[in-house]
């Protein structure tokens, strides 16, 4: 009876062992560090962590404890609550981990717990990782399935966050997509992440330039910083250029493109051919494909190509439209005071809703701020004279601005100047007439003369001795 009572107990006792035992299941890729929790209990005994039957580390309650860091397992490291960490997972590491904790009792017996952790190997891959922009990218993430009854979801964010795909299989690529993709892999209510690079080549520049014949031109475009000029050698780049296509008074765009530079790739330098004045940037070393002026000119509104063209046929091409802020005064710059003024500032095509023009006039002006981008002044006085600046903006960001000079005379300078040059062709006119009459006098005293004296040899009125 006692041996039965014996081996019942031993029954019930491995019975509470199996139901206690628990097993999680979790991905990591090689290299990555793996943490690993045991149990909690109120009291225990001994805690010992095993893998494949190897004792990797164990802790008993007197504050003994040991772990385990020969051959491969020099990364190992035990935590003040039991849990068993390895830094740094290798390959032959991949595989089940047990924890075993003892409980004591108030009777002298223990109470074991246990939890196991099926550790799986995590795969990712890009192929290829360095692409061009609209290219396709290959995803794969390989995660094993636990069982037959439990599949993992896969699904793929891209470098901003958003899915893109779920499972594995090609994406269409652009430059919004460089940089780091994650994995995400679900089993039941545990997500694990898994990362890879993605380089995409393409051009960057903002499609709306301004300028003005007061403001500096500027004509961005660039590769990504990361990208070196070998890697985009290596895709094949097979030449480069700046286009320009005109656009007319009444925004209509020329079909006719003028060429400005082309790249040379070896060493790596633009090619002057129709410049327009502009040149390019001294960084080009670093990608910097942008061109430039100090000044913005009228002739400067239309838009600009840069491309990279490839030998597997595709072009990397970025367009950025330039627009002209500029300033008409009517009837002109020179004025009276008093004179009617219309001032109008604009990029002679219609403002989007976003954009303003400002007026800032001259500190003597006695009109307020701020002021539209038209406006109509009844009659000037000499303080609105000087330099008018309108700048554009959208919203509180200054894109360019404008500056015209006005003059302004008094209108009693302007009759002092009438009645001066008045007098003054009076007093010319009279000089003029003194000349004449002096002249015509001189004239007329060598006639007399020349009436009075007609015999050869004239002998004097008066008394000869014979």
């Amino acid at each position: 009876m006692e041996k039965f009572r014996s081996a019942l107990l031993l029954l019930l006792l491995s019975a509470l062992v199996s139901a206690s035992r628990a097993q999680e299941v979790t991905y990591a890729e090689v290299g990555q560090p793996v943490s690993l929790t045991c149990p909690k209990t109120q009291s225990w005994g001994h805690l010992e962590w095993l893998f494949g039957g190897r004792e990797l580390a164990w802790r008993n309650h007197m504050g003994g404890q040991k772990v385990n860091t020969d051959g491969n397992w020099k990364e190992l490291a035990l935590s003040p609550d039991g849990s068993l960490t390895v830094n740094y997972i290798r390959p032959e590491q991949f595989g089940i981990y047990v924890c075993k904790v003892s409980e004591s009792g108030s009777s002298g017996t223990g109470t074991e717990k246990a939890v196991s952790y099926k550790v799986l190997r995590l795969t990712v891959s890009a192929e290829p990782s360095l692409v061009l922009s609209g290219q396709t990218v290959t995803l794969v993430c390989e995660a094993p399935h636990p069982s037959s009854r439990q599949t993992p979801e896969i699904h793929w964010l891209d470098p901003q966050g958003e899915e893109v795909k779920r499972g594995n299989g090609e994406v269409k690529v652009s430059g919004r997509h460089s940089g780091q993709w994650t994995c995400m892999v679900t089993l039941g209510q545990r997500t694990h992440r898994a990362h890879v690079s993605v380089t995409v080549v393409d051009l960057d520049s903002p499609p709306l330039q301004y300028t003005s014949k007061s403001s500096p031109l500027s004509i961005p475009c660039s590769i990504p910083a990361h990208v070196s000029w070998e890697q985009i050698k290596a895709l094949g780049l097979q030449e480069g250029h700046w286009h320009f296509f005109p656009r007319s008074a009444s925004d209509l765009l020329s079909s006719e493109a003028q060429r400005l530079f082309s790249l040379s790739l070896d060493p790596v330098a633009w090619q002057s051919d129709q410049t327009r004045g502009l040149s390019s940037s001294p960084d080009l070393k670093n990608r910097n494909l942008s061109l430039g002026r100090r000044k913005g000119d009228d002739g400067d509104r239309g838009d600009y190509v840069c491309s990279l063209k490839f030998d597997n046929g595709l072009t990397l091409s970025r367009t950025v439209r330039v627009d002209v802020l500029e300033i008409v005064s009517a009837p002109g710059t020179d004025l009276i005071s008093g004179q009617q003024l219309n001032l109008s500032c604009s990029l002679g095509v219609p403002l989007t809703s976003d954009l303003r023009p400002r007026w800032i006039p001259p500190e003597g002006s006695s009109l307020q701020r701020p002021l539209s981008g038209r406006l109509a002044i009844p009659a000037v006085s000499a303080g609105d004279g000087g330099k008018w600046r309108c700048e554009l903006r959208r919203n509180d960001t200054l894109l360019t601005s404008a500056v015209i000079t006005l003059k302004i005379e008094s209108r009693l300078t302007v009759w002092m100047l009438v009645i001066i040059c008045s007098a003054a062709v009076i007093v010319f006119l009279l000089l003029l007439l003194g000349f004449l009459c002096r002249h015509r006098r001189a004239q007329k005293m060598r006639h007399m003369r020349h009436r009075l004296c007609q015999c050869k040899n004239p002998k004097p009125k008066g008394f000869y001795r014979t």
